[in-house]
């Protein structure tokens, strides 16, 4: 199945430096969702871009066939961390179509918030 795009946008990105505690599932996050419809590997940069200095990445990878990858970008270490309490926008390539979605968990405050949005397909 050939559905999705090879660019996608997500304008607006942070990641809260706080949470309420340490459980994984509570920590203030932001993830994109990569869903690989097709029948072969998907090889995926990432490039976070700022208001105030250059852009950071490319971060690299892969996403199997016909499967799915929920990453945080709290997990994103190479080439840099992902900075905490710092707005961001990233541009996510694809070398196969993809579909992504923009998830953040916010829970610096027992009102846990929740987002989420299909991101920008730019062709």
């Amino acid at each position: 199945m050939n559905m999705g795009q090879t660019r996608w946008a997500i304008a607006e990105g942070y990641i809260p430096g706080d949470s309420l505690n340490d459980d994984p599932a509570f920590v203030s996050h932001e993830t994109a969702c990569i869903l690989n419809l097709g029948n072969q590997e998907a090889n995926v940069a990432i490039i976070l871009y700022f208001t105030d200095r250059e852009p950071v990445g490319p971060y690299r990878l892969q996403v199997a066939a016909r499967r799915t990858l929920h990453l945080r970008f709290n997990d994103l270490t190479d080439p840099a961390p992902v900075p905490r309490d710092t707005d961001f926008a990233s541009l996510i390539t694809s070398d196969v179509p993809i579909i992504v979605q923009h998830t953040r968990l916010d829970s610096r405050h027992p009102n846990i918030a929740l987002l989420s949005t299909v991101a920008c397909a730019l062709g």
